[in-house]
């Protein structure tokens, strides 16, 4: 689906597409997930962030853009976890804005992670906030992670930002977190679990916004620690780009998540994340070799168990 977007005549290319031309050029499916925790960074940074936010807000920056400049050989995009950065106030949100434009800069998509849902005005200024050009600028990221569980009216307006601006959007279908199955794994009264029950959801909200090569700008995240849904969820979001999380740390491996790939080698993404940004913990190298050294293993074995 490309389409111009009302106030210009360039095209707008969707999201899916510059997915599947990312994933085709640089022949990896990696997304690394930048979760920058103060108490697990590097001794050089550390002793930065404890003189105050505006501070720790500098560490985290330099942080994330020095894993950046590691993984962006192999990874297709990052993705910024909101929370760590929102934490140090102004600062911080200043720090992400940077941290996005750096990662775009150095030909990685940018994948917001940061749960948004809510109905009317707030639905919207989310989307304007995370998906949308701000003026002259661009917009902050090219997709956004999003909570559908407030029904289809809070989903609206972050459609109608893939539909205008080309962002995409990863909807939550079965989360990596062990109490995920909580609420996800509850069966309806006609024997549907609740997260099956979405994936239909996902399903109908991307049949219109399918890209050239076929897939959609409306993803789902089911995590890679439940591999017995990601073949089901598949089957029932054929058109889905699938974000899989969950391998490293939480312990999926990446032979988990190829049943994710049947659609093609850039219908799943899979995240890692303390394992790549971190694994200097487990090293001698230096934290940005460490890094990089890390996210070229994954990316290998992924594409090796995507088959393609």
């Amino acid at each position: 689906m490309t389409v111009p977007p009302d106030d210009a005549a360039a095209p707008v290319v969707a999201f899916s597409d510059r997915v599947a031309d990312a994933v085709e050029r640089k022949r990896t499916q990696l997304v690394v997930g930048l979760d920058p925790r103060i108490d697990l960074l590097p001794m050089e940074l550390r002793g930065e962030a404890v003189l105050g936010r505006p501070s720790a807000a500098a560490a985290l920056e330099r942080f994330c853009k020095g894993i950046v400049d590691a993984v962006a050989p192999y990874a297709v995009a990052v993705k910024p976890q909101a929370a760590f950065f929102e934490a140090l106030g102004a600062d911080g949100w200043a720090a992400l804005e940077a941290v996005c434009a750096y990662a775009s800069g150095a030909g990685l998509l940018v994948i917001a992670d940061g749960k948004r849902g809510d109905i009317g005005s707030t639905a919207r200024a989310y989307a304007a906030a995370f998906l949308e050009p701000r003026g002259s600028e661009p917009r902050l990221a090219d997709a956004l992670t999003v909570n559908p569980y407030l029904g289809s009216d809070s989903m609206d307006p972050f459609l109608a930002a893939c539909r205008r601006h080309g962002a995409g959007v990863f909807v939550l279908v079965r989360t990596s977190n062990r109490g995920g199955r909580d609420i996800q794994d509850a069966i309806l009264s006609d024997g549907t679990p609740v997260w099956r029950h979405v994936a239909g959801l996902v399903r109908e909200w991307g049949e219109d916004m399918l890209g050239e090569r076929g897939m959609s700008s409306v993803g789902a995240v089911v995590g890679a620690t439940v591999p017995r849904a990601i073949g089901e969820a598949r089957r029932a979001m054929p058109q889905a780009i699938i974000l899989l999380p969950g391998v490293g740390a939480q312990g999926a491996t990446p032979a988990d998540v190829a049943r994710a790939f049947t659609s093609g080698p850039a219908s799943a993404l899979v995240n890692a994340s303390r394992s790549v940004i971190y694994a200097y913990r487990e090293s001698d190298d230096d934290w940005r070799a460490a890094a990089g050294a890390e996210a070229a293993r994954l990316a290998a074995e992924i594409w090796a168990a995507a088959g393609w």
